[in-house]
């Protein structure tokens, strides 16, 4: 269903790292840790500045594939994986893009579904990675039967 989307990117979209967003972010995931709250703790830190929490990432808009197009209802979170080469810290900005890199499909309890596996990525000015994160989104039966109409 999607394998003709392997391999397509979105165009990268830059996205500024604000403290006020970021302190929501640790309020609504209930982690609010002075290294993403305080300013003057973050000023103090071997960061210089306060960081964000590990998954805000979550929250960048990374673009659009052309011509790839997932429902926002209906489908299955899989797993979501992040690994980064240092903390996002608060007031930079940061340029994401998202890439499919597979897709299969596997028989269940559900019937047959299919796997989209994504990949985000994050960067500095200079296109240097700040983090990675990869996604699979799981697509049931009748999510799929709304797709092919």
């Amino acid at each position: 269903m999607f394998k003709d989307a392997i391999g397509k990117k979105s165009k990268k979209v830059k996205n500024t790292v604000e403290r006020g967003a970021v302190k929501k972010f640790a309020e609504a995931i209930g982690d609010v840790h002075p290294i993403f709250v305080d300013e003057e703790y973050g000023n103090q830190s071997r960061y210089g500045r306060n960081i964000a929490p590990p998954t805000f990432p979550r929250v960048f808009d990374y673009g659009e594939i052309e011509d790839f197009y997932l429902p926002n209802i209906g489908l299955i979170h899989g797993e979501q994986i992040y690994h980064y080469e240092r903390p996002i810290l608060v007031g930079e900005e940061i340029y994401c893009y998202t890439e499919v890199v597979d897709y299969y499909e596997k028989t269940g309890n559900m019937g047959l579904l299919g796997f989209v596996i994504l990949k985000g990525y994050g960067e500095d000015a200079e296109g240097k990675n700040i983090y990675t994160e990869k996604q699979s989104a799981i697509i049931s039966e009748a999510v799929r039967k709304e797709l092919v109409r």
